[in-house]
């Protein structure tokens, strides 16, 4: 007995008015590169809040630590404690008498002696110049003395009682022992240079 066949059932087609909207599909770019899209997916909240409060906290230090007077930066700080530490090192000598010995020692020093430059410049350079060729006060570079003979000693009782008929102050009322000390064998560094300036006043001396 022969039977026939039943049709197969047929599968609906999908229309794409049937086809149900993909709800992203209004964050699409308009922009399109070799059939890709992009979607408009915005940065999640936390990322965003985070990156401002970087960028607000990095502007907060830049005006804290290089705009403002009030703070120091790590490389500032460290100069600093350098400072100090150069400082104790320094105020160690003031346990023995000023001699050509001890001054000897600080002017050995070339860290303590950057130290020393900075006060040079601020309370001598206006009379003997910056690097101590004189302008008002002498030369400091050259053999001749007016005071002395040159040596640290003599240099260190100048610095300290001042020459008042020249109108050089007592810088002893003035400055801490210890920056007396250093003040008078930086200049010791300067003997010897013979840099160009004013001219030689006083005697020639030999040697130190």
């Amino acid at each position: 007995m022969t039977t026939s066949s039943l049709p197969a059932a047929s599968t609906p087609v999908e229309t794409s008015a049937e086809r149900p909207k993909n709800p992203r599909e209004d964050e699409l770019l308009d922009h399109e590169y070799d059939g890709i899209r992009e979607y408009d997916n915005p940065m999640p909240g936390w990322w965003v809040n985070t990156f401002w409060a970087t960028f607000l906290f990095a502007f907060a230090y830049l005006v804290y630590y290089y705009v403002s007077p009030h703070g120091m930066t790590v490389a500032a700080a460290y100069e600093e404690d350098m400072r100090l530490a150069r400082e104790e090192r320094a105020k160690r000598s003031l346990a023995e008498a000023p001699s050509e010995a001890v001054l000897g020692k600080l002017m050995g020093d070339k860290e303590l002696m950057q130290d020393a430059k900075v006060t040079f410049g601020v309370r001598c350079a206006a009379c003997h110049a910056t690097e101590g060729q004189g302008l008002i006060g002498p030369n400091l570079t050259d053999a001749h003395w007016i005071h002395g003979k040159g040596r640290l000693m003599d240099v260190y009782e100048t610095v300290s009682h001042g020459v008042p008929a020249k109108g050089m102050p007592a810088w002893e009322l003035q400055l801490q022992p210890i920056e007396l000390r250093k003040l008078a064998a930086f200049i010791g560094t300067l003997r010897g240079k013979n840099l160009p300036g004013k001219a030689p006043e006083g005697s020639e001396v030999e040697s130190w």
